[in-house]
């Protein structure tokens, strides 16, 4: 059986990609005695690796943000999905966690989440099956999802009702009323609809409605003035359907749940997630990609929210992937061995932040004009007209800034976890 101590401690060995080749398979509580040291070679490049200290101020920095606010966190874990990751988030003082399947859901149950939301619609069989069967193995687990539709509805009350089902005890499913906008992804268009599948859901024995919801991240620009007016227009919407809801009774919880808040402009929602309703309201914030935040895209939203906080010490940019100078083919090109297997490409090529000659001597900072052009499964193309660039050999260390954590996460099954000086101090695994 596989105990809290497997998934916290596991294994890691050479299979694992940056692993060193020739070390004798580590538990992750030992690998911070190794002294690995990622600038002197310790460690096979490319390699992605995630800073403590800025980690660290990430996590406690979001954590108070959400306090101050009378909100609660409960993060999202699709970002990471790393077990270590998601239970200091828990530790840290999360009320519950975030995922967008069931099957993500048992990573967050088995480092100890007891609360856990889905942000997403569930309606197949196997997935409701899951669900009850966590609930039925763990208890006072919550699991709520999002329903956003009477056809989801439907699908729902078919496999609760179906003869199966009802030869076993099962409990009806807590979901939230999902808001959305025109031309974005899931989420009731109008009030109208909103109202009718709320009624709907109240009055169904397969559901029971303990909130409402909305995601407000697809619409961000990091322009305030018009990042302002959207999310004002989206919480007003949200806020108007929960005061509905609450006057006609449809809500089947002593306590609501509003939801919103992805990582690029929480702020402009986290005052507007507490509306006057007749009985108590927790608001929730599902911040992600903020535990590691990055050095594009979180990066230009987040700067646009330190501007309105008049905050001059906000999120750190917390992870960076390294990668040897593979080829020096011609003049202003460089080739990287690194590549899409192994970054995130799909918001904004990455950043070259600084490089060094290998034993990391003396890391200095990547000129301004020095650009990603290109990626390949393992190839980086980095190009520059300068002397620095010109001077770059084959061997030498560069160190590339992500746009948008998730997809890097996925692409690496453990990461370094190194102090200011690169040494290794922990390391993570994840479970995609």
């Amino acid at each position: 059986m596989t105990t809290l101590q497997d998934i916290l401690d596991p294994q890691i060995d050479h299979s694992f990609k940056g692993f060193p080749h020739t070390s004798p398979p580590l538990r992750r509580s030992q690998i911070a005695a190794q002294n690995w040291r990622v600038l002197d070679g310790d460690l096979p490049l490319p390699l992605a690796l995630v800073k403590e200290q800025a980690l660290q101020h990430n996590l406690s920095w979001m954590q108070r943000f959400a306090a101050d606010h009378g909100l609660d966190m409960a993060p999202h874990g699709k970002t990471t999905m790393s077990p270590q990751l998601l239970k200091r988030q828990l530790d840290e003082g999360a009320w519950g966690l975030t995922f967008a399947t069931v099957s993500q859901v048992r990573a967050g149950v088995s480092v100890g989440a007891r609360r856990c939301m889905i942000a997403n619609q569930v309606f197949a069989a196997v997935d409701l099956a899951g669900i009850q069967d966590m609930q039925r193995k763990y208890d006072g687990l919550r699991i709520a999802f999002l329903v956003d539709s009477v056809a989801q509805l439907a699908l729902i009350e078919a496999w609760y009702l179906s003869p199966k089902v009802l030869q076993s005890p099962v409990r009806p499913f807590e979901v939230l009323l999902e808001i959305g906008v025109e031309g974005g992804r899931t989420g009731c268009r109008s009030q109208k609809d909103a109202m009718t599948l709320a009624r709907h859901l109240h009055d169904s024995p397969a559901c029971r409605l303990v909130g409402i919801e909305c995601y407000e991240g697809l619409g961000a620009t990091g322009q305030s003035a018009a990042d302002e007016a959207y999310a004002a227009a989206l919480m007003q919407r949200v806020c108007e359907i929960a005061v509905a809801c609450d006057q006609q009774n449809f809500f089947d919880n002593e306590e609501v749940l509003v939801s919103a808040g992805g990582s690029a402009i929480f702020d402009l929602v986290a005052n507007r997630l507490k509306p006057e309703l007749s009985r108590p309201v927790r608001g929730i914030l599902r911040s992600g990609c903020y535990v590691t935040h990055d050095h594009g895209f979180y990066k230009r939203m987040v700067n646009a929210v330190n501007s309105r906080l008049h905050c001059s010490g906000g999120l750190q940019a917390a992870m960076e992937v390294w990668a040897s100078v593979q080829s020096c083919p011609e003049p202003g090109l460089v080739i990287l061995a690194v590549g899409k297997r192994d970054i995130s490409y799909d918001l904004d090529l990455p950043v070259p932040l600084t490089f060094c000659k290998p034993g990391g001597a003396a890391i200095t900072d990547a000129p301004a004009d020095w650009k990603i052009s290109g990626l390949n499964d393992q190839h980086a193309y980095l190009r520059g007209t300068g002397p620095e660039h010109a001077a770059l050999q084959v061997g030498d260390l560069v160190a590339l800034g992500i746009s948008h954590p998730c997809t890097t996460f996925d692409k690496w099954r453990w990461m370094p976890v190194v102090d200011e000086n690169y040494v290794v101090c922990d390391a993570l695994v994840t479970r995609f």
